[in-house]
């Protein structure tokens, strides 16, 4: 998979891609809307009732929700101090259903995006606004994917040398993949 995005000056960006490369991040988008869930009252609801919306006090217990959504003072879980353990779950009802509104909205905007091409190779382009929804729609992917994979700093240079027997391979070159669009958004986003 070589595309990658490009300066298209002003702070936007351009990304030619093949139909395969376009279906694959389309896919792992719709998957990312699937772990996400829905917004507020099903699939939006009231936008004044999505505005008083109360979240949940506890981390989520899905691995890489739990990456998605981290607690705010470290592992409350883990803390003996159950004012630290109360601190936090306060602070992620308050503030995970915006935090999950916003990533729903940047993979949607990823998926809306890849839609447009119609489904054959296409160039997907950005302006500035763009560029932030796919830049935080890549990094959610590749987080989930990092959890999924169990990928840790020490490890990431080796899974350019997994065999291609390795079950990993093809989640290990998406994650890989991911981390080279995510790096040329953020060069072609600062020309």
């Amino acid at each position: 998979m070589a595309g990658l995005f490009e300066s298209a000056g002003g702070g936007g960006a351009v990304l030619a891609l093949e139909e395969l490369e376009a279906s694959i991040l389309r896919s792992l988008e719709v998957q990312m809307l699937e772990l996400i869930g829905p917004g507020p009252g099903g699939d939006g609801g009231d936008p004044l009732a999505a505005l008083f919306a109360e979240g949940p006090t506890e981390a989520p217990a899905d691995p890489a929700l739990a990456r998605l959504f981290p607690d705010a003072y470290g592992d409350p879980a883990g803390a003996a101090d159950p004012e630290a353990r109360e601190a936090a779950g306060e602070f992620r009802r308050f503030t995970e259903p915006d935090l999950r509104t916003r990533k729903r909205e940047d993979a949607l905007y990823a998926v809306r995006t890849l839609d447009g091409l119609g489904g054959e190779d296409g160039t997907v382009e950005l302006d500035p606004v763009g560029c932030r929804h796919w830049l935080g729609a890549l990094n959610d992917l590749r987080l989930t994917l990092g959890v999924r994979l169990d990928v840790t700093d020490e490890d990431e240079r080796g899974l350019y040398e997994l065999p291609d027997s390795d079950d990993r391979k093809p989640l290990v070159m998406a994650y890989l993949w991911l981390g080279a669009l995510q790096e040329s958004l953020l060069e072609a986003m600062a020309d």
